[in-house]
């Protein structure tokens, strides 16, 4: 079976019409006693015809072909392992049935692993969205689903995979900027989730040709190329300085104005324009230095 998929037919999985391998080692097993008894019996007769004696020839040979053609076609399928069968190159389905098969010993069997496979990529440097050059990798499992697909419809599955992953990592890590400290948006360090999501399914949409599933993706190494690594640490430094610094500032503003506001409210002491200026002055000097206050006693007023 094929389905037209861009303009390339592609196969589809179905099952395979194989038998049960323990009943035909039975057959065998009678085969081969029926042929140690030919040859043991004294057949034919002595006073046998010719005709006899031919039958008998045909006899005898049939039962030494017959279980050569038997123990041909015998195959072992272990657990989470498909054997792809095929007819002078025609498919002719995939058995998934474990233990000990058989099938006709012409038709060719392919024995494909549908095992999860965990794969690590080798380190890639690609240019980010804001074109800046960054190393990033990333670990990726897989499976094959449809062994039909990953028999015939890729020359090699396996290296298939390895080129689409580092192909899938490209495509996604130019979609974000490594990081972003001034605007909210998703970034290569900051939402691992999002870009782990958006790995898999670039990975889904890619291998799906091959008849491969993605289980699980997700970046294992990310960063600034070694050319400009100590560069973006600096920036980054002072984007974490004057951030705190802002969030800082904000905050003793917001205590300042609280502070006043108590005064004020509670009769505690009256301040015109001036002192207010002065206290807002001293308190910010306060909240906002990076060294402990040094009180000064003033032993006059204060516009003396």
């Amino acid at each position: 079976m094929s389905v037209e998929l861009k303009g390339m037919v592609t196969s589809r999985e179905r099952p395979a019409a194989t038998f049960n391998g323990y009943v035909m080692l039975l057959a065998l097993v009678v085969t081969a006693a029926l042929a140690f008894w030919f040859v043991s019996g004294g057949f034919p007769p002595s006073g046998a015809s010719k005709g006899e004696k031919l039958a008998f020839v045909g006899l005898l040979l049939a039962a030494f072909i017959v279980p050569l053609l038997i123990a041909a076609g015998f195959y072992m399928i272990q657990p989470n392992q498909a054997a792809v069968i095929t007819l002078f190159g025609a498919y002719r389905g995939t058995d998934r049935t474990e233990g000990l098969r058989w099938v006709w010993p012409w038709m060719m069997r392919k024995k494909i692993s549908a095992r999860a496979h965990n794969v690590h990529s080798d380190r890639v440097k690609i240019n980010d969205l804001k074109g800046n050059p960054i190393d990033i990798a990333c670990n990726v499992v897989w499976r094959v689903q449809d062994t039909a697909q990953a028999a015939f419809d890729v020359d090699d599955y396996k290296q298939f995979v390895e080129i689409q992953i580092e192909a899938g990592l490209r495509t996604v890590g130019a979609r974000h900027p490594y990081d972003d400290l001034e605007e909210e948006e998703t970034t290569l360090r900051g939402s691992p989730d999002v870009v782990n999501g958006e790995l898999q399914a670039e990975l889904n949409d890619r291998l799906k040709v091959a008849g491969i599933v993605v289980d699980e993706a997700g970046l294992t190494h990310l960063a600034y190329a070694s050319e400009i690594a100590g560069a973006m640490l600096r920036r980054q430094q002072a984007e974490a300085v004057i951030a705190a610094r802002a969030k800082l500032v904000m905050g003793a503003v917001s205590m300042v104005e609280m502070a006043l506001t108590k005064l004020s409210a509670d009769g505690i002491v009256e301040l015109d324009d001036e002192r207010k200026a002065t206290m807002v002055s001293n308190l910010m000097v306060v909240l906002c230095g990076e060294r402990e206050a040094q009180p000064v006693v003033n032993a006059g007023t204060l516009y003396q």
